[in-house]
């Protein structure tokens, strides 16, 4: 009997194609959070997919994107780096928009990494059926891709052929890592998402790019844990927006993020949100350090 096929797979595209509602679809559970809003992963986080025949080791990546700060130059530096760690890659694009310069880019550095490169053309759900096969003759041109699948992460659909066919471009091997291993970020990594994806949702305008979290302590007790949180802000009219009158709009975020924290945590937790304004902290390397985005991030 031939042993399985194991190996790194790297999730690549434009920011706001599906990839992490792909990523929580193949693993069976939330590891990234979920927004409308572009450029919600900022950090690479490692997830595992245990199938029968193997074990596909998924890097979920920031969205491939034009920079405009210094965090989002990190953004897409951690992007690019996951291509030459990886045996295959997998380009996420969405089937209803036509391929435009930022997949010519993300084409070049496919090409550059020289790893085999399965097309997933997501949001198939969302288009009328006789439209796809031009969509995909569309993104036919563009390259010699080793594979093109049309799915859905939402729904679920040609999700299982997409897992067949990453494994079959992986090498035959034994699993990386033990069948319980979920992901390699560490809990209050998770914590400071689910704050985040909550601002995500309530928030609009230039407020959502504009917030970062940070965990300021995590204390275990006997049967809670005490968590505090700093939200960072740029300008004081952004704190102003984020607490609400009356302190609503920060409450209701707390409250929503406290019942996720806890599903995850398997346990009560007291949850403490603080905003504070720090002009211009996407700029300022020793935060980026802290939320995982430094030079010496895990992308290196």
């Amino acid at each position: 009997m031939s042993a399985g096929h194991s190996g790194f797979v790297a999730v690549v595209g434009r920011p706001n194609v599906g990839k992490s509602t792909l990523v929580n679809r193949l693993v069976g559970q939330k590891v990234a959070i979920v927004s409308d809003k572009p450029q919600t992963t900022r950090n690479r986080i490692l997830a595992v997919v245990n199938v029968p025949g193997g074990q596909i080791v998924l890097f979920d990546t920031p969205g491939i994107h034009k920079p405009v700060h210094r965090m989002n130059e990190r953004m897409v530096d951690v992007a690019m780096k996951s291509l030459a760690q990886v045996e295959v890659v997998l380009w996420l694009a969405d089937v209803t928009e036509t391929p435009g310069p930022g997949e010519r880019v993300i084409r070049e550095a496919a090409k550059r990494a020289g790893r085999p490169v399965v097309l997933g053309l997501n949001k198939i759900d969302a288009l009328p059926k006789p439209q796809i096969l031009p969509a995909i003759d569309a993104y036919r041109k563009l390259m010699d891709f080793d594979e093109i699948v049309p799915l859905s992460a939402l729904t679920g659909e040609n999700v299982d052929v997409l897992t067949t066919q990453l494994l079959r471009l992986l090498p035959e091997g034994e699993p990386m890592y033990p069948e319980d291993f979920l992901t390699d970020q560490p809990e209050r990594f998770f914590v400071a998402e689910m704050v985040r994806e909550k601002i995500l949702r309530h928030t609009r305008e230039e407020i959502p790019y504009s917030t970062g979290v940070i965990i300021e302590s995590f204390k275990e007790e006997e049967s809670l844990v005490r968590i505090q949180a700093k939200v960072l802000v740029e300008r004081a009219s952004q704190k102003a927006i984020l607490i609400g009158r009356g302190g609503q709009m920060l409450k209701t975020i707390g409250t929503e993020a406290r019942r996720d924290i806890e599903e995850f945590l398997g346990t009560k937790i007291f949850l403490g949100l603080f905003v504070t304004v720090r002009e211009k902290w996407r700029e300022d390397p020793a935060i980026l350090e802290e939320m995982g985005l430094g030079d010496k991030g895990r992308a290196t």
